[in-house]
């Protein structure tokens, strides 16, 4: 319940507020993806990999979709999985969440023939996304994961 209410506040930030203000270099942090790690990182590998997907599904059909129904809920259900997983500690976790979720994204983009995945993408858009995401990712985490803590603390 507390997840699904994350990911949903996550979603509706990220639409209504974060991707309308211009960031410098044109990327803008992934709450969303954080909110499904930070989950993920306090239920497991397979609840973390059904709330990828139902996430990703989600954020498929929000608008203003411009990809096809299922490429977000792939890549989410993997990061969900490996997030869950945890190897390494949550730090390590995360950062390779976050390096990994846009790679996967233009990979599958890729092998639907996309148009939106060029190099231009690659090397420009991606890593600026990410470095956005990482600034971003301490409190994003620290909020979704304060909620599942705080409500098995009680």
């Amino acid at each position: 319940m507390i997840g699904g209410f994350s990911v949903v506040l996550a979603l509706l930030a990220q639409v209504m507020l974060v991707n309308r203000v211009a960031l410098p270099g044109g990327g803008a942090p992934d709450l969303v993806l954080l909110a499904v790690i930070g989950i993920a990182l306090t239920r497991g590998a397979a609840p973390g990999a059904v709330l990828g997907f139902c996430t990703g599904l989600l954020v498929d059909v929000m608008p203003p979709t411009a990809h096809l129904v299922g490429q977000y809920a792939f890549v989410l259900a993997l990061v969900g999985y490996v997030a869950g997983r945890g190897a390494g500690g949550p730090v390590t976790t995360v950062v390779l969440c976050v390096l990994m979720a846009p790679l996967l994204a233009a990979a599958v983009g890729g092998l639907i023939s996309d148009p939106r995945v060029t190099m231009a993408t690659l090397t420009e858009q991606v890593p600026v996304t990410i470095v956005y995401t990482l600034l971003v990712s301490p409190i994003v985490i620290w909020l979704t994961t304060r909620g599942r803590q705080a409500r098995f603390s009680t």
